[in-house]
């Protein structure tokens, strides 16, 4: 049963491994944040914490990931990301906490623009 599970994981989230036993240390950087991910939503979630959840990863392999990420949204979850790539952050967010020195200094929406954002990237606020 485990090894049903492992091989339907790996093919779901396309880790690219010699075999299903191969340990996680032996994979590149990007199949081992897949192995992160494939066992983080292989059940029921509330709650999910990903940081960095796309770092390292393909393209084709983004997408599927973002996909996946929406989809637990969508199933009720809680979701909560924490990225530097900005891309990701507009493509995945109702809501974006701006943080600045270790405080959010900000709540903005997916609408904000980029210059906006920007600059409360840099600290300034329209306070």
């Amino acid at each position: 049963m485990i090894d049903q599970k492992a091989a339907e994981l790996i093919e779901e989230f396309d880790v690219r491994t010699q075999a299903a036993n191969a340990p996680v240390s032996s994979l590149s950087g990007g199949n081992k944040q897949k192995v992160v991910m494939a066992r983080e939503m292989s059940r029921e979630l509330r709650v999910l914490v990903a940081s960095q959840p796309t770092r390292g990863v393909d393209v084709g392999s983004i997408e599927f990931m973002h996909k996946r990420i929406v989809a637990e949204r969508e199933q009720g979850a809680a979701v909560l990301i924490i990225s530097s790539e900005l891309d990701e952050i507009y493509a995945l967010s109702d809501r974006i906490a701006v943080m600045y020195r270790g405080a959010i200094i900000g709540m903005v929406g997916p609408d904000t623009s980029r210059d906006d954002m920007g600059l409360l990237m840099a600290g300034v606020t329209h306070e």
